[in-house]
């Protein structure tokens, strides 16, 4: 569809053998496995099933829910839980969770590398200026521990608060009020970009408003080298509607930076009042899902899917609760808490898997070339006799692709 026209790419496509004899006047069949676009959602239910309950049957049947719809997992890395006491981070946890994902074809970010909530509380012993150093220190382990399995980061969480968080003490509060928020983040950057050169590293913030822009800018100025920006979206209180939602892309939209939707939630129950100011303030007993609710659910979602898949700058949406009943117990996910499927779910893979899949039979002329045209991401090309893969992407205009036997 013209609408999404930038998600797709076309290429002359070179079919050979291993011995670099071309695959002439083949019928071919073309089939999408995976999408250059990042289909996200936060991935912390791959942690027992990749650890001590790798066997159970319901954490199974949850993952291959999992796997069956999306491309890109998030992890948490909150320092407080990663690292409870000083010296001992659940390396080989992550590590597991993250290779699991990984042999599935899935990308994966850390989130966060940075944040005053959530943080270690044993910082609290050292001054300021050892904070920042152990800061500068546990960024570069993670960074050059995952470099080459988690390769996208959140280097730092919510700065727009940061300085004037006042719900608890806490270490990086400490710092970011004596250093600035301008200088903490661009040291911080700089340890995660040393770390791992290559890295896609993100700022991120629920904070939308101009107050984010502006520091944004501020970043740039002083040379934060920020590869993408990080847009929070949790929508308890109800679904911010197209208008809003386009007026928070025009916000962003002058950077000219990659834009990703890194905590999208839309709940399938009752809304969370709209009184409530700190979302983590509103605990009750019970928040059910309702067959209202969920087909709300899936229709609001599925128009800022289609919003943010056509705007040429938006390059991850990152759904942030699988199942229901994880943070705040909200019904925010895609399945309920016993992994029955709800209609945002069926919703979503019918766009990722088919609307915006591309498949197909293609016939190479007489020296194994045919023109392809399809959604930007990863294929393959083949026959029952022999099968390849190749990649579709913007500016490619002839790609290679060796067929080899079954």
């Amino acid at each position: 569809m013209e609408e999404y026209a930038n998600r797709q790419a076309e290429t002359i496509l070179h079919v050979t053998d291993e011995q670099g004899n071309a695959a002439a006047d083949t019928v071919l069949r073309i089939d999408q496995e995976n999408h250059e676009f990042l289909f996200g959602c936060g991935a912390f239910d791959a942690i027992p099933a990749a650890n001590d309950r790798k066997d159970d049957p319901f954490c199974r049947d949850r993952m291959e829910k999992w796997t069956a719809l999306y491309n890109y997992g998030t992890l948490p890395f909150y320092w407080g839980r990663y690292e409870t006491r000083e010296g001992e981070p659940a390396f080989e946890t992550l590590m597991n969770t993250s290779l699991y994902l990984t042999e599935r074809g899935k990308t994966v970010k850390g989130h966060p590398l940075c944040w005053h909530t959530a943080c270690a509380d044993w910082l609290m012993k050292y001054d300021n200026r050892t904070i920042l150093e152990k800061q500068l220190e546990r960024i570069h382990r993670e960074v050059s521990n995952f470099a080459g399995v988690i390769d996208i980061w959140d280097v730092i969480n919510e700065v727009v608060i940061m300085p004037v968080f006042d719900k608890y003490d806490n270490a990086i509060t400490r710092i970011c009020r004596q250093y600035g928020r301008v200088a903490l983040v661009k040291e911080v950057f700089a340890a995660a970009k040393a770390a791992n050169p290559d890295a896609v590293l993100l700022i991120n913030d629920f904070n939308l408003s101009d107050s984010y822009a502006e520091l944004i800018r501020d970043l740039l100025e002083a040379g934060v080298p920020i590869s993408a920006i990080g847009l929070q979206t949790h929508q308890h209180q109800g679904y911010m509607g197209r208008d809003k939602l386009e007026q928070i892309l025009k916000r962003f939209e002058p950077f000219g930076l990659p834009l990703h939707f890194t905590e999208n939630t839309i709940v399938s129950g009752h809304l969370m009042p709209p009184e409530i100011v700190d979302l983590n303030d509103y605990q009750i007993p019970e928040w059910p899902t309702t067959p209202e609710g969920e087909q709300r659910q899936a229709e609001e979602m599925e128009e800022i899917y289609r919003i943010l898949f056509a705007h040429p700058l938006v390059e991850a949406v990152t759904g942030w609760d699988f199942a229901d009943g994880a943070w705040l117990g909200a019904p925010s996910g895609v399945i309920t808490t016993d992994n029955r499927k709800k209609p945002s779910y069926d919703m979503l893979h019918r766009l990722i898997h088919e609307e915006w899949h591309t498949a197909g039979e293609i016939r190479t002329d007489e020296n194994g070339f045919a023109r392809v045209q399809g959604y930007k991401g990863s294929y393959r090309v083949g026959n029952d006799v022999a099968s390849g893969t190749f990649r579709l992407s913007a500016g490619a205009e002839k790609t290679e692709a060796v067929i080899r036997p079954r």
